[in-house]
């Protein structure tokens, strides 16, 4: 028989303990905060369990007999083990949760993830935290080997290897500078005009690249890039300078657009929309501050 089914539960134990110590079944269950018969009935379901009687009860209050006694000194080591227990898996809580290392794509990082992280610092001012930016190939492959607790990503599907969450949506959408032919178009571009124009572009493995590549398979695919370069700042500043055209997250071009740095290049039929995700390793859900920084996305992000 598993020897949980043959040693009384941790309660049973503690309130053996405060009888012990207070003289009463009912002071006991009082200062354990549960009522008189629960008490009682706690202490027979131990007495049948364990085969013994535990207590003498009389009008004057309860006493522990002779085999009540053992029975409380061997109590007395269990529950002091098990306090033990308790601080040491607190201990473990509070280094786990005074570091948490984040893994996010480019635009996540740059766009998104300030507003949630200041946030996170209100709510945990211990916690130390760390992002690594990159792409979302590099996000899966710092989940997977354990150097990032929690990452976020952009692209079609969540990446091999791990499980994860829809947190919101972006669109992608096609910028120019000013002088630019296209800047001058009335009509908006095909999917077959994109794809035959050499374009600014992100590197392989960056989530805006993943869903241009989709959206323009059944079109021939993507050109040979005008410049392929490893960051959105980059693209977008060859963009501003009139290097050519680019793909960009609206979240990354809004300000250029609003001063008319850039202009947007309209799309007919070309689906440029993408889900935002958080994801982690499979099977081990976040924790601690990994935790509620993913609750945080769930909210309205404060303006920096």
């Amino acid at each position: 028989m598993p020897l949980a089914h043959r040693v009384p539960e941790l309660g049973a134990l503690e309130l053996l303990l405060a009888v012990a110590r207070l003289g009463s079944l009912g002071r006991a269950a009082r200062e354990l905060g549960i009522s008189q018969p629960a008490a009682s009935g706690r202490i027979r379901s131990m007495e049948r369990q364990l085969g013994v009687a535990l207590l003498d009860r009389s009008p004057r209050g309860s006493r522990l007999t002779e085999a009540g006694a053992l029975v409380t000194d061997w109590a007395r080591r269990v529950v002091e083990a098990a306090e033990a227990f308790d601080a040491g898996t607190q201990a473990l809580r509070g280094r786990r949760d005074s570091r948490l290392t984040v893994a996010a794509s480019m635009t996540i990082a740059e766009y998104l993830l300030p507003g949630w992280l200041i946030a996170l610092r209100a709510a945990r001012p211990d916690t130390a935290v760390s992002l690594l930016a990159g792409n979302s190939a590099t996000v899966a492959e710092r989940l997977l080997s354990g150097e990032a607790d929690l990452g976020f990503v952009e692209g079609l599907s969540i990446p091999e290897g791990l499980d994860g969450t829809v947190i919101g949506h972006d669109r992608l959408v096609v910028v120019a500078a000013p002088g630019h032919p296209w800047a001058r178009r009335r009509t908006p571009l095909t999917a077959a005009e994109l794809a035959r124009a050499p374009l600014i572009l992100r590197e392989r493995g960056s989530g805006t690249r993943q869903v241009l590549d989709s959206a323009l398979s059944k079109s021939g695919g993507l050109a040979e890039p005008l410049l392929e370069l490893a960051s959105t700042t980059a693209v977008k500043a060859a963009v501003v300078s009139g290097a050519g055209p680019a793909v960009l997250s609206e979240l990354a071009v809004t300000e250029e657009l609003t001063a008319r740095r850039l202009t947007e290049i309209h799309l007919h039929g070309i689906p440029l929309r993408r889900a935002l995700r958080a994801v982690w390793r499979r099977s081990q859900l976040p924790t601690g501050p990994a935790r509620d920084l993913l609750t945080l996305t769930s909210q309205p992000t404060p303006p920096l």
